[in-house]
């Protein structure tokens, strides 16, 4: 008859778990959403990115002179290959009209464009050591909650002095409930993370080489000054 009576669905089991295993599930659930959220706007925006970037060396590589498309552009670029360009060109130009155009000009470029392309992937990667902390930890948070919550159901054994499935079954499928829920949390975390990860690589040292590239187009330029 009691067994009968209880109800063992995610809402039930919920609702009748342990103020603490209650707190682990719904840190564990918001922390899900997040990741899920961030998850999707990392692909979505490198995939953007991608794009963009391609668009940006069609126009870069087209044979048009680097002030038009410096002008083009303007002073606030969409993305990171467009503002590492815009950096370099600005330097360019202010080096224009110094008294002495030429001096140390190459080594403030290639600084000011580096600066750039870190502080571009600084802002990629924002969000992703939380991605790593909950691939890391929820399945432990969940762990911590299955091990209070069994501790629970032996406590109700003792309590009742009664071993029946009946008494212990609903305990432990409320602890069981947090190990899941830290698995569902971490497993898609982690390999996320490591999508991710891999895709923001190539795409900074895809930046890199447009980077060394560019450098080298402006070193020719600050040659042909000094001569």
């Amino acid at each position: 008859m009691i067994q009968g009576s209880e109800d063992f669905s995610f809402i039930g089991l919920f609702l009748r778990a342990d103020l603490v295993v209650k707190t682990v599930m719904i840190v564990l659930i918001l922390a899900s959403i997040w990741c899920w959220a961030i998850i999707f706007e990392k692909i979505t925006r490198i995939r953007r990115l991608n794009k963009s970037a391609n668009e940006f060396e069609d126009r870069f590589w087209s044979g048009q002179s680097l002030e038009d498309l410096f002008k083009q552009i303007g002073p606030q670029p969409t993305d990171p290959m467009s503002s590492i360009f815009v950096s370099g060109m600005r330097e360019w130009a202010r080096s224009l009209r110094a008294s002495n155009p030429v001096q140390g000009l190459q080594a403030r470029i290639e600084r000011v464009m580096t600066v750039t392309l870190g502080r571009e992937m600084e802002d990629l990667e924002k969000y992703m050591s939380f991605l790593a902390s909950v691939g890391s930890t929820a399945t432990f948070a969940g762990l911590f909650g299955t091990v209070w919550g069994i501790m629970s159901s032996f406590q109700a054994i003792a309590v009742s002095q009664n071993t029946s499935l009946a008494v212990v079954a609903p305990g432990i499928a409320e602890a069981l409930l947090a190990t899941a829920l830290g698995l569902v949390a971490a497993i898609p975390a982690v390999v996320a993370y490591n999508k991710i990860s891999n895709d923001l690589n190539r795409y900074a040292k895809r930046l890199e080489a447009f980077t060394t590239e560019f450098s080298s187009i402006l070193s020719r330029r600050v040659e042909e000054k000094a001569a």
